[in-house]
């Protein structure tokens, strides 16, 4: 696949779609209609868990998660106490049981709490909510912490998915971007959770980094393809240094410009597709017996704010400071300071700070949004006239560009404009020219 030469759209920052509304355009949220928003929901409905562990033991500095670098176990103990209590307030304020079908935990890095403290957090889990027999339970993961004490609890209590960050495999890369981790770590890693049965393995590569080339990414693509990964995730780095400081650490004229990025990006999608992999979306990779690649070939591709997946389940609940939680009517966010967020579930009230209630017509937007970014096409039919005359000036001026096709009452997304999706949802995309909300760029 060969991806089209358009550098000017390259250099545009665009949201990257995770969800619609995106995080920006979030208001304050009062607890109690966030609790009026639960009450609804129906029984036995389907349930999706998304836990925020913040820790970190080293602090990377491209990171743009909210995290904390500590050691301190008391502090830990705190947070991971607070925890099982959040997931109480929530299974209170929930009118029946509903059935979790998917748990993802995040952060920071979620071994930071500990084998005891994550088999605890599973214990309290299970007990507060029943889980189907075939839930999916994944998890991200530093290869430079993974111990094998934590890969043994992760086995037991039924661990199938592990996300491993592998970034770029070339050390200099490494050093300029302030994570030492060589490859046969990653290895090691893999080795372990494969050997303990945590068998479906994703691996998190990255372009744009400080002092990378198109060889540095092709050679960390190669190594995914050879670690035997199901699926690939390529992000391209996001430097916004005005929200994350610790980017500050790393110089603006270390990294690649706009047409190196794009470059970059091609390098990677050239090495995982001759390695047998499929494109997903903007830029995930899946072997083609994934759950996720047939997800993709049957229309049933999701996208929620951990990126593309397979869960469709209709209420995602969000534990830990700074996670967000997607119900039928909104979205809701936890207060993202680790402090703040403790001392509300102390008081017994449900940290949520901000968050958005949704209009009707930003339920068609967000599924107008979605379909783009997982499907690459979408049937116009299906738009209220309003808001297509609202997306086809856009939409005219990327056809002209060669971006989409338009055909009756189809667009279309071409394979090699896929790069370029965002810029296809923002025309869809009511907010974007509103509020205060600053973004990465959008290759």
């Amino acid at each position: 696949m060969k991806l089209l030469d358009r550098s000017g759209y390259a250099q545009a920052n665009l949201p990257r779609y995770t969800s619609y509304p995106t995080a920006p355009h979030f208001g304050p949220l009062e607890e109690a209609t966030y609790r009026g928003w639960l009450s609804r929901m129906p029984p036995a409905e389907a349930l999706s868990l998304y836990v925020h562990i913040p820790f970190c033991h080293e602090l990377c500095w491209y990171c743009g998660c909210h995290t904390s670098v500590t050691r301190n176990e008391e502090r830990i103990a705190r947070y991971a106490e607070a925890l099982h209590r959040e997931a109480r307030l929530l299974a209170l304020a929930l009118p029946a049981d509903g059935i979790v079908q998917n748990l993802h935990l995040g952060g920071g890095t979620p071994s930071a709490l500990g084998a005891a403290r994550l088999s605890a957090l599973m214990g309290k889990l299970r007990a507060l909510y029943p889980f189907a027999r075939h839930a999916e339970l994944s998890i991200e993961l530093d290869p430079r912490t993974l111990t094998e004490e934590v890969v043994a609890t992760l086995a037991r209590e039924g661990f199938t998915r592990a996300s491993l960050g592998l970034q770029d495999a070339n050390p200099e890369v490494q050093e300029l971007m302030g994570r030492i981790q060589p490859a046969e770590m990653v290895r090691t890693a893999v080795e372990r959770l494969r050997a303990a049965g945590v068998s479906a393995i994703n691996l998190d590569m990255m372009y744009g980094l400080p002092g990378q080339s198109r060889a540095h990414v092709a050679a960390t693509a190669a190594l995914a393809a050879e670690l035997g990964a199901d699926r690939v995730s390529v992000f391209g780095y996001a430097h916004v240094p005005w929200m994350k400081p610790a980017q500050k650490a790393i110089l603006e004229s270390d990294l690649p410009d706009a047409a190196a990025r794009m470059e970059q990006a091609q390098e990677a999608s050239d090495v995982l597709r001759a390695a047998g992999f499929m494109p997903i979306g903007l830029d995930h990779f899946a072997r083609p017996a994934d759950p996720m690649a047939r997800a993709a070939a049957a229309g049933r591709l999701r996208r929620n704010f951990q990126g593309y997946t397979t869960d469709d389940a209709p209420m995602l609940l969000g534990l830990g400071a700074s996670s967000i939680g997607a119900v039928p009517q909104g979205y809701a966010q936890n207060i993202p300071d680790e402090r703040g967020y403790v001392a509300a579930i102390e008081a017994g009230k449900l940290p949520v700070v901000r968050g958005l209630a949704f209009t009707g017509e930003d339920i068609i937007r967000r599924a107008a949004i979605e379909r783009v970014m997982c499907d690459l096409a979408l049937d116009l039919d299906t738009l209220p006239a309003a808001i297509l005359q609202s997306a086809l000036p856009g939409l005219q001026g990327l056809e002209r560009d060669g971006l989409v096709r338009l055909a009756g009452a189809w667009l279309t997304v071409p394979d090699e404009a896929r790069p370029f999706l965002r810029h296809v949802a923002s025309c869809f995309d009511a907010r974007l020219n509103s509020g205060k909300g600053r973004h990465s760029a959008a290759v």
